[in-house]
This record gives C-alpha cells, structure tokens and sequence, in this order.
C-alpha cells in the first residue's frame, strides 16, 4: 500500500513539474538575452564618447539616401581607425544589417568549418539595447545545419562586431543586427557555404519583399595586415621594420585590395584573397596577415552570390581608403576614459581597408 502511495505522488509530482515547465518554457522564449559589451578600452561603452569622437573628427551629422549593398570597415581600436570606420559606414542606411565577423579566439573553443550565430536577443550598444532581427532564428532554421552552430561564448568574446556597432546604431535608432563570425575555413568550404547563406537570405529578401541595400545590407569586418616584431607572438615582418620595409607591407596592401576586392566581383577574385592570405598546404595558417582572412572571402562572397540571386549580376567593388595606425594624427580618447589595446609603432602597426559594394 505505502509503495501505491508513493508511485501515486510521485506521478503527481511529476505532473506538477511537467505542468510548470509547459507554464514557464513559453517565457523563457520572450526572456530577453543581451550581449554585453566586451571591449571598453578601445571602443565607446557610453553614447557621449562616441558623439565626442565625432566631434573631434570634424564629422557633421547629416543623413544621406546612400544604399551600399555592403562594406568592408576596420574594427581597431577608434583612436587609431576612428575616420575609416566613418567613412567605411557611411553608405550603409539599411535597417537590418547582417554582419560579418572574425572569430579571432575560435582556437579557444575548437572551432572551424562552421559559420557562428548566437541566440542573443539583443546586444547592448552605446546607444542603447540593439536588436538582434528575428530574421536571424529565421535564417537558422533554412540553412543546412552541417554550416552553422550556435555558440553565444564565442560570440560574447569576439570584439570584431561590437567595434562597428556604436558607429551604426548612432545613425539608425531602429537598427537590427544578424551576427556572424567566421573561424577557420578553407576556401571551398568559405564558396559552399557563402553560396547556401546567400539562397537562404535571397529566398527570405523576396518573401518578405525587402530590397538588399534598402532594408538589408551586408557589412564585413576585418582588419588589414598586422605588421612589425614587437608584441606580436613571431616576427612579422618579412620586409623589415624600417621605413622602407613599412612601405613595402603596405603596397601588398594595396595589391590585394587592387587584385581581390575591387571593381566587378567573381568566385577567382575571391580565391585569389585567400591564397594571399592563408597557407596553401594549411588554410589555419597565415601567409599575409590580415585577421581578415576568413571574414572577407567570405562576407564579400556571400554578398555578391546574393546580388547575384537577386538582380541576376555581381557587385562592384569601389576604394574607399587605406590607412595605418602609424600614418596618421591619432584622435585623443583618453579623457573620455578610452585607450587602445596594443602599441603602434613602425615595429608594431595594423592596416585597415574601407571598400564598398554596390
């Protein structure tokens, strides 16, 4: 009798706790999940340090009817990048912006051969709590899942988005994000899965009759090469660190700025930037160093395949800058409680590149 008693509540129990998860499990789903900020040295925690850099800057508000289809902007430190993110920027006005970016500690984790999302609702910004557009779940649940994985770690500790965020949400109030970041892949994998992400968001672009540039737009993070002998873990710098040897690192810069990313985009120019820039014989391996590596081939192949399902041709890819962090007046950030997170000097320098897409 006393195990029928027993087996009686215990089944009623378990009820109970059945009943309270069905009652609970529909507020989780609306439980808002914020990304907090990682990086407050270099970037802006606060609005007024943004709209002081801006000042400092000589930037003058205004809106422009600009529809840039994507970009390509640096995510370094604003005292040293602080212009070319604005000027990176400043043609991308699309409400959802799916963003591109790099996975610099995806070694941590073991990640590869995937692209990452995350399940954030939204992500705190200088300018208040960003949404993360619903379109992200949507993009998940039709893209292949040997692609994709979700891993808000990764997400929460990589600084490459949350630098271009401030710059975007400043002008757009009503500004949505879909993040993700790319770690190691090679470029066969980069071209299939690229090409999956692009007939996924061109199929939801036509349901949802939104029109790329307009209402979405595609912005691709990335720092050029990383250069110098000091503080960085070997010798990066095959051309010396002298004068000479600076201005011999920054025209294979330009070089593969001028051969892979401008002008009429294809699959070969694509291919071309990743065998500048990663080992052939171990694509986890840098040839040239731009963190980049990865983001690019695949945010900018990914942004043309969807021009391309959409309007039936391939984007065009238009210089905007270069610039260092050593060839420059740096603006001052220090009293507004903002530094930078490595030196720059001629031993130790990052490139940026600012290109466009229509």
């Amino acid at each position: 009798m006393r195990l029928l008693l027993v087996f009686i509540c215990l089944c009623c129990f378990s009820c109970k706790v059945e009943k309270n998860v069905k009652n609970v499990a529909p507020n989780l789903a609306l439980e808002k999940r914020i990304r907090p900020v990682h990086d407050t040295i270099g970037f802006t925690k606060y609005n007024w340090q943004l709209d002081s850099i801006y000042n400092r800057l000589g930037i003058q508000d205004s809106k422009n009817n600009l529809q840039w289809k994507a970009a390509i902007s640096p995510h370094d430190d604003y005292k040293y990048a602080g212009r070319l993110y604005y000027e990176s920027l400043k043609g991308i006005n699309a409400n959802t912006i799916i963003l591109i970016g790099v996975a610099h500690r995806a070694r941590n984790f073991t990640l590869q051969d995937k692209i990452i999302f995350g399940d954030f609702t939204h992500w705190k910004s200088p300018y208040g709590d960003l949404k993360v557009s619903d379109l992200n779940a949507e993009i998940m649940a039709q893209l292949p899942k040997s692609s994709y994985l979700v891993h808000n770690d990764m997400q929460e500790l990589e600084h490459s988005l949350e630098a271009i965020v401030p710059f975007l949400h400043r002008k757009n109030k009503k500004l949505q994000i879909i993040p993700i970041l790319v770690p190691y892949i090679n470029y066969e994998t980069i071209d299939s899965i690229s090409g999956a992400l692009s007939d996924v968001v061109s199929k939801i672009l036509k349901q949802k009759h939104l029109k790329y540039g307009k209402d979405v737009a595609v912005v691709i993070s990335n720092d050029a090469v990383h250069y110098g002998t000091e503080n960085w873990s070997g010798d990066l710098a095959p051309f010396g660190v002298d004068d000479a040897g600076t201005k011999k690192a920054r025209a294979l810069d330009m070089e593969i700025i001028e051969t892979c990313l401008v002008n009429e985009m294809n699959s070969e120019k694509i291919k071309t930037f990743t065998e500048y820039t990663v080992q052939n014989t171990d694509y986890k391996e840098y040839k040239w160093v731009w963190c980049g590596r990865y983001t690019v081939p695949f945010g900018v192949s990914f942004a043309n395949k969807l021009n391309q399902a959409l309007y039936n041709k391939p984007l065009t890819g238009t210089f905007l800058g270069y610039a260092s962090s050593i060839d420059h007046d740096l603006i001052k950030v220090e009293d507004l409680g903002m530094g930078t997170t490595a030196i720059a000097t001629q031993k130790h320098w990052v490139g940026y590149a600012s290109i466009k897409y229509e």
